[in-house]
């Protein structure tokens, strides 16, 4: 798989060298990425990431299929569109979609900060990366 080179992505290799990522998955049984996932996203994406979580049917448009975002990029997991659309805070392209309706989780992330001993943009940043990390390992090939 491609990757493009961008400050999410240098993120993410951190998150992985420091054994926080999937690599920690392998020893410590905790995959920070899926758990963040489950926790965050499925709800509405669904537990597979196919877009058909319990919430799908209170939209408009259903949500994306975050397996296929990949395949829907020329082959290159796009990082850092996933990332800005995560998390949030910058304007992103919504397409057919209209207003976001996703939530703004780099804000809810970094409210969450407020109950731990880590810097708030320290905090969201490796739940965002820990994020990124788990949907581009669930790509279809």
């Amino acid at each position: 798989m491609k990757h493009a080179t961008t400050a999410p992505s240098l993120a993410i290799s951190w998150l992985l060298m420091t054994g926080l990522g999937s690599a920690g998955a392998a020893q410590g049984g905790v995959d920070f990425g899926k758990s963040e996932f489950e926790t965050s996203c499925a709800s509405c994406h669904g537990a597979s990431g196919k877009g058909d979580g319990v919430r799908f049917r209170h939209f408009v448009s259903p949500p994306a299929d975050l397996t296929t975002l990949t395949k829907r990029n020329g082959g290159v997991f796009p990082f850092q569109r996933v990332w800005d659309t995560v998390d949030g805070r910058t304007e992103v392209e919504n397409g057919p979609h209209g207003t976001r309706d996703m939530p703004v989780w780099g804000l809810v992330y970094r409210a969450q900060a407020q109950d731990t001993p880590h810097p708030p943009d320290w905090y969201a940043r490796n739940r965002l990366a820990a994020l990124l990390d788990y949907l581009a390992r669930i790509q279809e090939k």
